[in-house]
């Protein structure tokens, strides 16, 4: 009995047989898979219940994103915090932002709400909202201090992704911003798992100009494929310095190779622009406020702006 791709874990090595396969935990190809003693003694046989209470609570949410980056420090928390800002510009459209970079939560400070806390209801976990039609949720408000290391393995952070999916009241919502960790971890798996049946509309990929972060980036789009989640471009952040006083861009880090454009062309997916570095984008960040707002007229408000539509016109 083969497996249909429905039973086969995110996980799993290529020729998994499905943990509801007579084979499973079994098989040649099972050596050495982390489910290997699960499947083998079937108790991974049976579908997660989380996977049905996650696409009924995602019924009302009707675009999913997933922000990612294969290398940290590439402005991967400033990119998903502004497009969730350009967003939500819009007064009709709700947008929610969803922070499982568990072991760092910048989100919290990034959007100006560190120190809120979580409330419960009958209903679930409720966002805390920046604006009326901006709501966010991040491990941050759930640590006794922004200083508090977060030292968890990975059930235990796989377990908070779960709760945050099927648990959060995300109401009504058009856009559902994810900010992820860099790589391609156990809360990436996570995600693609209990999001299977709900549907992810697809996944926006940041890096740097240089070479040392396209080799990453190239890792992460390999990823997407292999879960089947639809890229819907590559963002090049940092692509140059612009002067705040006289607005003219200078290059910082050098494209090597072509930059993320020439690689997009390379891996066969769309590139939907580039962001300038300005100084007053960070300012604006440990300010917890929107540098789309603060600074109008900076070239990098007008390269966001640029994509915000690119991800509508894909979503639509």
């Amino acid at each position: 009995m083969a497996g249909n791709g429905e039973d086969v874990p995110v996980d799993a090595p290529e020729h998994c047989p499905g943990t509801a396969s007579e084979a499973a935990g079994k098989a040649s190809a099972c050596a050495g898979c982390p489910n290997q003693s699960i499947c083998a003694s079937g108790a991974a046989s049976g579908p997660d219940p989380a996977i049905a209470q996650v696409k009924e609570r995602m019924e009302n949410v009707r675009h999913k994103i997933l922000v990612l980056s294969g290398k940290g420090g590439v402005g991967k928390s400033t990119f998903a915090a502004h497009l969730s800002y350009g967003l939500a510009a819009d007064e009709d459209t709700n947008v929610s932002l969803l922070d499982v970079d568990i072991c760092g939560p910048s989100i919290p400070t990034i959007m100006g709400i560190e120190g809120e806390s979580v409330h419960q209801s009958a209903s679930g976990w409720s966002p805390v909202y920046v604006e009326d039609n901006l709501a966010v949720m991040s491990v941050g408000f759930l640590l006794p201090s922004p200083d508090d290391a977060v030292i968890w393995r990975g059930p235990k952070k796989n377990g908070l992704i779960k709760q945050f999916l099927k648990d959060v009241d995300w109401g009504d919502v058009d856009y559902l911003v994810v900010d992820t960790p860099p790589g391609t971890s156990d809360e990436h798996l996570s995600l693609v798992q209990y999001l299977r049946q709900a549907g992810v509309t697809g996944a926006l990929v940041i890096t740097t100009p240089q070479e040392v972060s396209l080799l990453d980036v190239r890792k992460e789009l390999s990823f997407c494929r292999k879960v089947k989640i639809p890229v819907i471009g590559v963002v090049e952040n940092m692509a140059g310095f612009v002067c705040p006083k006289c607005h003219n861009e200078t290059e910082i880090f050098p494209a090597t190779t072509g930059g993320a454009e020439a690689m997009a062309a390379e891996m066969g997916v769309p590139f939907l622009g580039r962001l300038p570095i300005d100084p007053r984008i960070a300012r604006c960040c440990d300010q917890g406020k929107s540098f789309l707002e603060e600074v109008p007229d900076s070239p990098a408000t007008q390269a966001y702006h640029a994509i915000v539509k690119a991800v509508k016109q894909f979503c639509d």
